[in-house]
């Protein structure tokens, strides 16, 4: 099974979107994670309602420090565009996405982000089949 990771400082919304997009469309074929160089420790409200907005319930996901996952390599590491380049987790693949971060952003540019997210996730997928 291949190995997805989605990094952002925080690990509170970019790569929690984007984590759970993965796990929407990935069907269970791919081990999914996402994390951060600098958790915040818990997932953006803005993040949990927007996925809401979607059916999916991102209030059960957690903000992680790239300590708390596995020490393996991974055939994708995705950056969201923060600076974090994490050179210390092994990775086939490494890209950037270069994504606004939308903390503090409305809710309808924040929708488009989230949007956005979604469909760079089905891309990856796509290649990852």
């Amino acid at each position: 099974m291949k190995r997805l990771l989605f990094v952002c400082v925080e690990n509170s919304c970019r790569s929690q979107i984007a984590e759970a997009f993965a796990r929407i469309h990935g069907n269970g074929k791919l081990e999914i994670y996402s994390a951060g160089s600098r958790p915040a420790g818990r997932v953006n409200q803005k993040a949990i309602e927007s996925m809401r907005e979607i059916g999916y319930d991102l209030a059960e996901h957690a903000s992680k420090s790239l300590a708390e996952i596995p020490e393996i390599e991974y055939d994708l590491v995705v950056t969201m565009g923060c600076g974090d380049e994490c050179p210390y987790v092994r990775a086939k693949q490494r890209e950037d996405w270069n994504i606004q971060d939308p903390k503090n952003l409305p809710p309808d540019p924040f929708r488009k982000i989230r949007d956005e997210i979604e469909k760079k996730v089905k891309d990856v997928l796509l290649r990852m089949a």
